[in-house]
């Protein structure tokens, strides 16, 4: 196609190919938008295009994905938000007539199999490495295996004692992205072997961080799923034996700067009246022997 279409939050680059998709920078604009940067969505990955009336004198050009074409849209599952969909392009209303031609356009380029679920991820990711912190510990996934670190002050007793996590790609079947806007966000590894059971509630399965206010915000915790989910489904069926929680010595030393976190974390607890002086000077004293 070989042209461009301007958008309130974001500019549609049409090529012989796929739609490249860069999403603009600014205060006002989505926070998920700005994490991602741009997108290239081949023709072949969309299923359907449509144009409709938007709010205050708007028009929407949304292009619909084919199930399992993005890892994003897939971890997604639904639960964003019509303003931070990434397939919707909000234009004036005056440019409907343009929009209707480049929906028809879209239309003409779709693949063959438009109406069936995609074979594999054809839209990638964010590229690791990816960190975000949840409300009871930090996530992390270096593209080989994801690591949770559990935070003294948010953790549960049973995340706790099973020690730190750290699990390889191969070990695992999927994620589960439940968003931090709604009651009982988390993000759940699904381990090989445990795929349709659920190993209760998130705050107590050392597979899953939980989120909080301004923990796991969408923007951080959302692009990570999705990276993960790419990397699973692109890892070739292994015969290894299903994995056991492993504990991650707590001899393992931590770096200066996440030990003063932590002790600020503390003090902010003693200060509170959360912890007595003697919980708060045995709980620093254990934290500064970790140097």
């Amino acid at each position: 196609m070989g042209d461009v279409l301007a958008g309130f939050h974001a500019v549609w680059e049409f090529e012989s190919d796929s739609v490249l998709i860069r999403f603009e920078r600014g205060i006002r604009r989505p926070k998920l938008f700005q994490a991602l940067g741009e997108r290239r969505i081949p023709y072949e990955a969309l299923s359907s295009v449509e144009v409709s009336e938007g709010r205050r004198g708007t028009v929407v050009l949304r292009a619909t994905p084919r199930p399992g074409a993005d890892p994003l849209m897939e971890a997604a599952d639904g639960q964003l938000k019509e303003d931070s969909d990434p397939y919707r392009l909000v234009l004036p209303v005056e440019r409907r007539l343009l929009a209707e031609f480049y929906a028809d356009e879209l239309r003409d380029a779709l693949g063959p199999e438009a109406a069936t679920p995609a074979p594999a991820h054809m839209v990638a990711a964010p590229e690791p490495p990816l960190h975000f912190k949840a409300y009871d510990g930090k996530a992390s996934f270096d593209g080989s295996a994801v690591s949770f670190r559990w935070f003294w002050t948010g953790a549960s007793s049973a995340k706790w004692k099973s020690g730190d996590q750290r699990f390889a790609v191969g070990e695992l079947a999927g994620v589960e992205w439940r968003s931090p806007e709604i009651f009982n966000g988390h993000l759940r590894l699904v381990e090989r072997g445990t795929e349709g059971q659920r190993n209760g509630a998130a705050d107590q399965d050392p597979a899953a961080v939980v989120f909080g206010l301004g923990y796991g915000p969408v923007h951080e915790s959302l692009p990570f799923a999705a990276a993960v989910l790419q990397a699973v489904r692109a890892e070739p069926v292994r015969n290894a034996p299903i994995r056991k929680p492993v504990r991650v010595a707590r001899e393992v030393r931590r770096d200066a700067a996440e030990i003063a976190d932590r002790i600020r974390q503390l003090g902010e607890l003693h200060q509170a009246g959360l912890l007595t002086d003697d919980e708060f000077s045995t709980k620093k004293a254990e934290l500064l022997a970790e140097l």
